[in-house]
């Protein structure tokens, strides 16, 4: 089940990790390809402004994927809704503010940018603010959106909508510059059309009647809303720490290599962020699937998840990096057609960086998990290390050495010192090697149940139901439970897999699976099924006649506590029954 969620998640990820970069990636090769050498410097000038609204959507992402993992594995839809509802209203009204305060203000903005007063440089800076800054009420919807799509299982309309944009913006840019000739206002407001479109194709899910989330007033709360800006702290350490790094790198490549290494840098930087996508897809699986497990108290599962994050991050890390250092110079060649030394640092810069790839896809996964599993202090220290400490160090000390070539090594060094610190850290703490026993997760010995008092199953048959009825009440009575409510437990079971296997695997011709965990607690026994058939929340299903549902209704009325959520394409239901009286 962990495969097909992790299969499902990650392309729609790694998409929706380009969603602000690759407009900003557009723009600067249509820029500097036809509005020359003005227009490419107002648009360095302008993109530190426009990266804020992107910042504060990926800090409100992050805490969206932080709560709302947490509400989904307490089996609360309540909650769910709450993050829903105060992620809308939150995102809606920072946009604005931020647009309307843009356009007011572009001005004196575009002359604190470095524009000056007048001229054609201040001309252009302050258009491209005022067009790219409309469109902050899209990007801001389109990066808070993204985790609610992939929780409700619509990775392929996520695709849809990343990709249109892309499409849009590309088309929009060559409008602008060959039939409207709008210069740097027209290519803001490009941009903004696109990330308009992009919410517009998502729109089509959050307004049927088929959306799993429903917007509520009454919902949003201070509490809410401080959850997610907690959630998203991690992020706002990285956005930070990223800041700290490209202002310490731009002068270190002006010492060593002056202006032309600063333009190359800046290539180099848009690529990589570009090709980082696959970093952030991972990070994003492990934040949002770790928080689900780690709420679920399901260490099994955990340790599955990251090993599989593992695999996928070396083989994407890879793949990314053999691609890039084939395809360095041509990719490079967009930006700067002539050649010359600028062509060949960026193309070196290029290369070096694609070294870092595969430790930065473990060191996200890991990262992302700790932040999900509630030890952010560790996520925000390896945040520091990784995005600011040691590829500044490592930029100072070999550029020192080795000149401007050594300081294209900042990235693979750090990412691999940062992967190092974090294994001799988990030796450390957990007293054992990373890859042992699952040493990595640093969880509390406490956590979750040990493999002797859980029984899990995955059923694919009524035979199967019935082996695992007959396997779940011998479990029960082995754990000192009494035949009665043991005999309860399997009924439950029956009840609720079959039915299952009955009605939702029969609704079409697709493979599907269900998998079954019952946990013996020390005070209670939880029940969670889980299968990816049609939605279906038997909580508060209406039965069509009196005799319909009889079973579930005997189920609810057995179980102390029940509670359903309907999250990545998963029904996800969770029964709670007390334990009997000197039981265990």
């Amino acid at each position: 089940m962990i495969r097909k969620l992790v299969r499902q998640m990650l392309t729609a990820q790694i998409f929706s990790a380009l969603t602000v970069s690759l407009c900003l990636l557009i723009d600067n090769v249509m820029i500097s390809r036809f509005l020359g050498q003005t227009g490419m410097a107002a648009y360095s000038l302008a993109n530190p402004i426009l990266l804020a609204i992107g910042a504060l959507g990926s800090l409100l992402a992050a805490g969206v994927q932080v709560a709302c993992s947490k509400s989904i594995g307490m089996g609360s839809q309540e909650e769910t809704n709450a993050g829903y509802s105060s992620a809308l209203l939150l995102g809606g009204a920072i946009s604005v503010a931020f647009a309307v305060l843009v356009a007011l203000f572009r001005s004196p903005l575009a002359t604190a940018m470095g524009a000056g007063a007048d001229g054609a440089l201040f001309n252009e800076t302050r258009d491209y603010l005022l067009g790219f800054g409309v469109g902050a009420p899209g990007s801001m919807g389109a990066l808070v959106l993204v985790p609610f799509l992939q929780m409700a299982g619509q990775s392929n309309l996520l695709i849809v909508a990343v990709l249109g944009m892309t499409v849009a913006d590309i088309a929009l840019d060559l409008l602008n510059a060959l039939v409207f000739h709008g210069g740097m206002l027209g290519m803001g407001l490009a941009s903004s059309i696109s990330y308009y479109l992009a919410m517009g194709v998502t729109a089509f899910y959050f307004c049927s009647k088929k959306c799993v989330y429903r917007f509520s007033w009454k919902s949003v709360s201070l509490r809410k809303i401080g959850e997610l800006f907690r959630g998203g702290v991690p992020a706002g350490f990285n956005m930070a720490s990223s800041v700290i790094l490209v202002f310490i790198l731009n002068r270190i490549f002006q010492t060593t290599g002056g202006e032309i290494a600063i333009a190359a840098y800046a290539v180099v930087s848009g690529i990589g962020n570009a090709a980082n996508c696959i970093t952030t897809g991972i990070g994003g699986v492990s934040l949002t699937l770790s928080g689900i497990l780690f709420n679920e108290e399901d260490r099994i599962g955990l340790k599955e998840l990251l090993e599989l994050l593992f695999l996928c991050g070396v083989l994407l890390g890879l793949g990314m990096g053999i691609l890039l250092l084939l395809v360095a110079p041509a990719l490079v060649s967009v930006f700067i057609p002539a050649d010359g030394i600028m062509k060949e640092m960026a193309v070196l810069g290029l290369r070096l960086f694609a070294l870092g790839l595969i430790p930065c896809c473990l060191n996200n996964a890991l990262k992302n998990m700790y932040q999900a599993t509630g030890r952010v202090g560790l996520t925000e220290i390896i945040s520091l290390l990784e995005g600011a400490i040691l590829p500044a160090a490592a930029a100072l000390i070999l550029g020192l050495i080795f000149g401007t070539d050594g300081v294209w090594l900042h990235f693979a060094v750090g990412e691999a010192l940062t992967l190092l610190l974090i294994g001799l850290y988990i030796r450390v703490k957990a007293r054992a090697l990373p890859w042992k026993k699952g040493a990595f997760l640093l969880l509390k010995e406490d956590f979750g149940v040990t493999d002797d008092r859980l029984l899990e199953g995955r059923i694919q048959s009524l035979q199967d139901v019935t082996a695992f009825v007959r396997a779940a009440e011998q479990f029960c009575l082995s754990m000192g439970e009494t035949p009665s409510l043991s005999n309860k437990i399997a009924l439950c079971i029956e009840e609720m897999a079959g039915n299952t296997i009955k009605h939702g695997f029969s609704q079409d011709q697709k493979e599907h699976h269900l998998s079954v965990r019952l946990l013996s607690k020390a005070d209670s026994w939880i029940l969670r099924f889980r299968d990816d058939c049609r939605p279906f929340d038997p909580i508060h299903y209406i039965p069509g006649s009196p005799e319909d549902a009889l079973g579930i209704r005997l189920v609810l009325a057995i179980t102390e506590k029940a509670s359903y959520t309907y999250s990545m394409n998963m029904n996800n239901l969770t029964l709670k029954l007390l334990r009997s009286p000197g039981s265990d």
